[in-house]
This record gives structure tokens, sequence and C-alpha cells, in this order.
């Protein structure tokens, strides 16, 4: 088969695997409410088999690499969560999501210019999610209205999946370790979400998951981390296993501890 072949079939095979995995997982969310949809939301659900498919193109390096930048620009995603939460109370969709998105790209694109260390991304998530947490709390209460989504929504929300999966793994190369890194974890996810839910249900109901969001981000950041010390001593393999073990466990003590009255 002639390479050009090959690789847009598997590049195909990807796109559809990860856009129907992500599709499954989101619908379950939402009919969960505001919390457990934001715990299910921010799972790598995206950059989890971005990060898979990165992992069969480059070594163990690039991944421990890539996994730098995204701690740092998860905390980009608290931010872009938070704004869109706080204008989503009172301001149309037409003005909430392209506001939280120009944020998400100006602050992406600082996060890019930056050379980060480890040290660097993990204080950087500390600030950040330790102030955007006290801030989204009052938000997060907001009983979800019970809904159906439609065809569109589900096809709009797998061809964005989709379209994330396919412009990552052409362009890593050209990107490098620290753009790979940055474009993985783009948002949306918690993108379609928004679009969706704000569409059928308003905006506060809405922002209600987005709120939640920052508080599961804490173990996307506790997952990036083990993806950067364990890949290179155990493999890209292993070390994409131990990531998402970390952030499906943080999401379980938050459940948890929600169960138990505890308002973490």
């Amino acid at each position: 088969m002639p390479p050009d072949l090959y690789f847009a079939l598997t590049l195909i095979v990807k796109m559809a695997i990860t856009a129907g995995f992500v599709l499954a997982a989101t619908i379950t969310a939402e009919r969960a409410g505001p919390l457990v949809g934001a715990l299910v939301a921010t799972l790598p659900l995206g950059a989890g088999p971005v990060y898979v498919f990165l992992a069969l193109d480059h070594d163990a390096h690039f991944i421990a690499a890539s996994a730098v930048n995204s701690l740092a620009v998860n905390t980009v995603n608290a931010i872009f969560a938070l704004v869109y939460a706080l204008l989503a109370q009172k301001r149309p969709l037409a003005i909430s999501v392209p506001v939280a998105l120009l944020v998400w790209f100006v602050l992406a694109w600082i996060v890019h210019e930056i050379h980060w260390t480890l040290l660097e991304a993990l204080l950087v998530n500390v600030v950040v999610l330790g102030v955007c947490i006290p801030l989204a709390r009052p938000l997060r209460h907001v009983r979800m209205p019970p809904f159906h989504a439609q065809w569109t929504d589900l096809a709009m929300r797998a061809a964005l999946v989709a379209l994330l999966v396919g412009i990552t793994v052409t362009f890593s190369f050209q990107l490098g370790a620290g753009g790979s890194g940055i474009l993985a974890v783009f948002p949306v996810i918690l993108l379609s979400i928004m679009y969706i839910l704000q569409r059928r249900v308003g905006g506060k109901p809405a922002a209600a998951v987005l709120a939640n969001a920052p508080l599961g981000l804490v173990g996307f950041a506790g997952g990036a981390l083990v993806l950067h010390f364990a890949a290179e001593p155990l493999g890209s393999a292993i070390g994409l296993a131990l990531a998402l073990t970390t952030s499906v466990g943080w999401s379980l003590v938050v459940l948890l501890a929600r169960r138990h009255g505890v308002d973490v």
C-alpha cells in the first residue's frame, strides 16, 4: 500500500475511534448532573487518545516533554472554564463562548512562547487552580433540566473531536513536543458542552458544569505530572495508563467527598 494512502486510512480510523469514544462519554456525562458532567469532561478523553496516537509516531522522550506543556496549558483550560461560567450567567451564547475562546487562544499563545520547566508548570497550576476553584464554587450548584440531544448536536461534537485528532497527529512533527502538548489539550469537550447545553437548557445550568471543571482539572494536572515522570523509564504505554488512572482516581475521590457532604 502506498505510504500516503496508508497514512490517510490510519488517520481516518484514529479520528473515528476517538470521536466515537468521546461522544459516548459526554452523552453519559450530560445526563448525570453538573459535577459528574464536569468530572467526565475533564478526564483525558480527548487528550488521551491523541497522546496514544502521538506515542505511535514518537518516542517516550517526546511524550514526556509534551506532558510539561499540557500541564502548563491545563491552567488555560481552567481560566477558560471560569470565564465562560461567569459570562454565561447573564450573557448569550454568542458572547460567552467567543469571549472565552479568545481568552483561551491568547493565553495558549503565551504558554507556547514560554519554555516551561516542570517546576514552573506545576507552580502555575497550583496558583491558577487555587484561585479558580473558590471563584467558581458559588456557580456550581444548579439543577440540570432534562433534555435530549439531537443528532445534529452529536454530529457536531464528533466532528470537533475528530478534527482535533487529525490536526494534532498530522502536524505533530512540525509542531514539536511543546506545540503538540498544547494542541492535545484544546478544550474541545468543554467547548461542545458549552455550545450544546446553553442552547438547550440555558446559561446557568451550562455554567454550572463549567464551574465544576477547574476541580476536575486538578486530576488532569496530576495525570500530566505522572505521564512526564513515567513515560521514559516505564514506556509511553504504561505512562499513559498511569496518567489515566491518576485522573480517574481524582474524580472518584471528589465524588466520594461530595457524597459524604464535603464541598471540595
